[in-house]
């Protein structure tokens, strides 16, 4: 099973989360949501967030906390901001600590991602899910 989480404030990173969502044949769910819970056992969990005040929005930061790790096999990191990528080791990090493995390629946009750009996030899905 695959699963894509997300959250964002100005959209980019919803933005990003939809192409990869197409591209894993599933629809992605804001961590805001109650429906973002993972309960069933994970084989790829595609998480995205971005940085907030040279952080994660506390939002994100609960839903990391929550996470049942034994549930998620392996973890790819996507991300879209203004300035830093410092948001993917933010997120790694939590991901670690739960004991789930992450893949160590990550999808990474400046800004709001563009047509080719949101391609791009679509073929990365793909071939993430083929390792």
């Amino acid at each position: 099973m695959v699963a894509v989480r997300y959250y964002s404030k100005s959209g980019n990173t919803k933005l990003l989360a939809e192409a990869i969502g197409k591209g894993a044949g599933v629809i992605p769910i804001s961590v805001d949501e109650d429906s973002a819970k993972i309960t069933e056992d994970i084989d790829v969990l595609f998480i995205g967030g971005a940085l907030y005040a040279y952080g994660l929005d506390k939002v994100m930061n609960e839903y990391l906390a929550g996470i049942d790790g034994s549930k998620v096999k392996k973890a790819v990191v996507f991300s879209t901001s203004w300035i830093s990528k410092h948001s993917i080791d933010l997120i790694k990090k939590a991901l670690v600590a739960k004991g789930i493995e992450v893949a160590d390629e990550t999808c990474y946009v400046r800004n709001k991602p563009n047509e080719k750009q949101m391609a791009e996030a679509e073929a990365f899905a793909k071939k993430m899910m083929s390792l």
